[in-house]
């Protein structure tokens, strides 16, 4: 099944040169690009693409306006990945917020670029396991201040009230998507088998009505079920 991409970059030499990376890939085409956010809900909404390749800082509509509209659309279910220096930390949290699948430095190669559409498009595991996880930690801690995604008092108990809903071993796999680990690894570390693991996981999905396991990794963080640099229960 090849996997279609849209790429969304208000530089035109990059646009150019990820939708010659991503083409020459096996099992990927690239079916359309835009120019800022605008352009890009356009594009998600008329193409219906697998995945947008998104930009944060775009003129006019940026990225992150351009994500949470993406993501919001009832008619429309791409993956969004999120396009980012370390240095646009606060936007990468406010992004996993919004509902992107998940993220991928600016710099990295065209091989990773393709195992990142590759590995969003499948919805298996949260994208640079090790990066997620380091930078949604962070975030989450800035959040307990004033940072982007505060949540406390009333919104803070009423995810208490909702992690309540998961059974303990549902809790301890939400743990562990929130240290960025995938389905295998997860599997190894409570020693069950992968589709058991998957089960989980759609399992506490709709328990805690989330799009998909980035938002996951947010809630259990901003919940208190995990914190930065914590172990899982």
């Amino acid at each position: 099944m090849t996997i279609r991409v849209v790429i969304a970059d208000d530089q035109a030499m990059v646009r150019d040169a990820f939708s010659v990376l991503l083409g020459a890939q096996p099992g990927i085409e690239v079916v359309g690009t835009a120019r800022d956010g605008a352009e890009a809900v356009a594009l998600a909404a008329e193409l219906r693409p697998d995945v947008v390749v998104m930009d944060i800082r775009m003129p006019g509509v940026d990225g992150l306006d351009a994500t949470r509209r993406i993501t919001a659309h009832p008619d429309v279910h791409p993956k969004v990945l999120v396009l980012t220096t370390f240095n646009l930390d606060e936007y990468v949290y406010e992004a996993l917020r919004a509902g992107a699948a998940g993220f991928l430095l600016k710099d990295a190669s065209g091989v990773e670029l393709a195992e990142a559409v590759r590995v969003v498009a499948g919805g298996d595991a949260l994208l640079s396991p090790d990066l997620t996880r380091r930078l949604i930690a962070e975030f989450a801690r800035l959040s307990t201040g004033s940072g982007p995604g505060s949540e406390s008092g009333p919104a803070r108990q009423r995810s208490e009230v909702r992690i309540d809903a998961l059974t303990g071993r549902e809790t301890e796999v939400l743990a562990r998507i929130a240290q960025g680990l995938s389905n295998a690894e997860i599997a190894a570390a409570l020693t069950v088998a992968e589709e058991t693991v998957k089960t989980h996981v759609g399992r506490i999905l709709h328990k805690l009505r989330l799009r998909d396991r980035t938002q996951a990794a947010v809630f259990a963080y901003e919940s208190g079920l995990v914190v930065p640099g914590g172990t899982a229960p």
